[in-house]
Parts: C-alpha cells; structure tokens; sequence
C-alpha cells in the first residue's frame, strides 16, 4: 500500500483551502471512498475521569484552574465507577471508549488505576483512548504495556499562533509527548480547535504541522470551540461575536484534513451539537468518519445519542463495525478528547 503524503507545503495546503467549495468537496469526498468506506461513522463515547484543577492555563479549557467558569475539581474516578460508564457505551453502540484527565501530566502514584481501567475497558472489547496530558517515555511504555490503543494529545492550533492560547507549555512539549506515544507503539490521536478567534493562515498551519509528521495520527479530531463563560476565550469571543468561525469554514478545514491525511479518521467533535443536519451532513461527506455520541463530552454538551440515530437514519449512514485497531509502528511491536478531543 502506498504510504501518504508527509511532504506536504504550507502553499499547497493554502491552495486547498482556496479552492472552490464544491471542488473541495468533490476531491474529499473522492480521497475518503478510496479509503474508507462512505456510509460508516465510528461511534466514540468521551468520559471524564478526573474533571477540573488543571494547572495548565489552556485558554479555550473550563477546567483549566484559572478559569471562572464553576467547573470544580474532582479526584481520579474509582474504576469501578469508569467501567460501568465504559459499559454502557458499549450497549449503546459505542466502538471507542476515550477517557480524559484534567492533568497537565499523570503521576506515577496514578498509573496503577489507568492501567487497571485500560485493562478493564479493553476486556469488554472496546478501543481504548486516553488523554492524560504530557507523558514522559516511561509513562507511555506503561500504557502500551496496559494495552491501549490510541492516545490523544492534540496541537490545538497552528505553531505560531500556540503562544496565545496556552502559556504554560510549548508547541514543542506537544510533539514530544506525540513522539513518546509514538515510539511507545500506541496509535496517535491528534487535531485541535477552530474558532477560536485564529485566522485561515493558522488553520492552513494548523493542519500542515499534522501532515507533515513522519507518520500522520491515526486519529485526528477537529474541534469547533465551545465558547463558555469565565474562559479566556469564551469572554473574549463573547464580547466579539464576528470572531466565530462559520459552518463552511469546519466543513473546509475537516475536507483538508481528509485530502492530506487520507489514512487517519476525521472526527468531528466538540461543537457538533451547535451545527445543523445540513452542516454535519456536509462534513460527513468531506470525509469526516468518526464522531462522539453520547449527551456530554467532558464538561460540554453534546448532540446526544437519539439525535444522533435520528440523523444517521436520514443520512443512511450506519455505525461502523468494531475491528482490533492496527498498532502503531514502534520500540513495543504490538499488533483512534481536549481537554477537547
């Protein structure tokens, strides 16, 4: 099989975004059916293990700490509490199970509780995904060694622009903890937020700092933000509302993403449930092939999985089948949330 594109210029992913709107949807939608089959949607289900107290000052996040936006903070789930969660999704129909820390990284006291839930959730034949923040080597060693299958760390915006929305780490920590997931043998899922007040020029950085990795995620999540009250940017996007991104716009960026990124599943995330049938419809055929059911994701709402039913129905569109997910290349040879995800 030929292997895709990681050569990809910032000109010629500017020229994507240029191109007419049909056009871009037509080379999209022709990029997914060549490798993904067109009427199936992965089902994922995004539970918060550990919500609030983050010390990370993320600006979009309403569990960072220096938000003032009422979310307070809990302690690590049982896990108990989280295989239940993870059961029930299963029995909704759920095909991943992707689980977030508000952490900026885990301590090792916690990594017998992860390892265990991994273990547990996977035992009920389920993908398992986590974010826990930044991972050193070890840590992502020891999640492989659990059985996890993909880990999501997202890049949130592009490199340039990343200064102004978190302060307290680097775009470049982000890429380190993706090359310890990567080298660890755990599939990469990373995307990031539009929205949020960054230019095209960001976006088209955004997605060429992804297409350009040596192996592209194998899950990559395109968030629209959820503005919410007490964040940084929830106030200022409330006093600005021009600054909000358009429907087009998600559906061009989520069609980029498929173009140059043919492999990976698009999902499209946080901000479904503020879009139209139609909007959604659109994105679903510029190749976006994964989404989160479910009423919640994290502390945001979410379209819920009656709506959900009722659009696929319409669309006829179906739940895609389970499969073991392929590993990632890496140092362990074993045999896909953000704060969004």
């Amino acid at each position: 099989m030929t292997q895709p594109r990681t050569d990809w210029t910032r000109a010629e992913i500017a020229e994507l975004f240029d191109l007419p709107f049909t056009e871009l949807l037509f080379r999209a939608a022709e990029t997914h059916r060549a490798h993904h089959r067109p009427d199936e949607v992965q089902l994922c289900t995004l539970l918060s293990i550990k919500t609030g107290g983050c010390p990370e000052d993320c600006g979009y996040c309403s569990q960072s700490a220096s938000a003032d936006s009422g979310v307070a903070a809990t302690k690590l789930m049982d896990v108990r509490a989280v295989l239940q969660s993870a059961a029930q999704a299963r029995d909704a129909g759920s095909q991943r199970f992707c689980m977030g820390a508000a952490w900026r990284n885990p301590k090792d006291r916690d990594m017998p509780a992860i390892v265990e839930i991994v273990k547990g959730v996977r035992a009920m034949g389920l993908e398992t995904c986590m974010t826990l923040g930044m991972l050193t080597p070890r840590q992502a060693e020891t999640l492989a060694e659990a059985g996890l299958d993909y880990y999501n760390h997202n890049i949130d915006t592009s490199p340039e622009r990343y200064g102004e929305v978190i302060t307290t780490r680097t775009f470049d920590d982000r890429l380190a903890t993706l090359d310890n997931v990567r080298n660890a043998g755990i599939n990469v899922c990373s995307g990031g937020i539009v929205g949020m007040g960054e230019t095209r020029e960001d976006r088209v950085g955004f997605v060429h700092a992804l297409a350009t990795l040596p192996r592209h995620p194998e899950s990559v999540p395109v968030n629209a933000l959820v503005p919410v009250k007490g964040t940084v940017l929830g106030d200022m996007l409330a006093d600005t509302p021009l600054a909000k991104i358009d429907d087009i716009e998600v559906v061009r960026t989520g069609a980029v993403a498929r173009i140059t990124m043919p492999m990976s599943m698009v999902r499209l995330s946080a901000g479904r449930e503020a879009m139209s049938e139609a909007t959604q419809a659109l994105c679903f055929l510029a190749g976006a092939n994964s989404i989160f059911t479910g009423d919640r994701l994290l502390t945001a709402p979410n379209a819920g999985d009656d709506a959900d039913g009722a659009l696929f129905a319409k669309l006829g569109l179906k739940a895609m089948e389970g499969e073991e997910p392929m590993r990632a290349a890496g140092s362990c040879q074993r045999i896909d949330a953000s704060r969004a995800a």
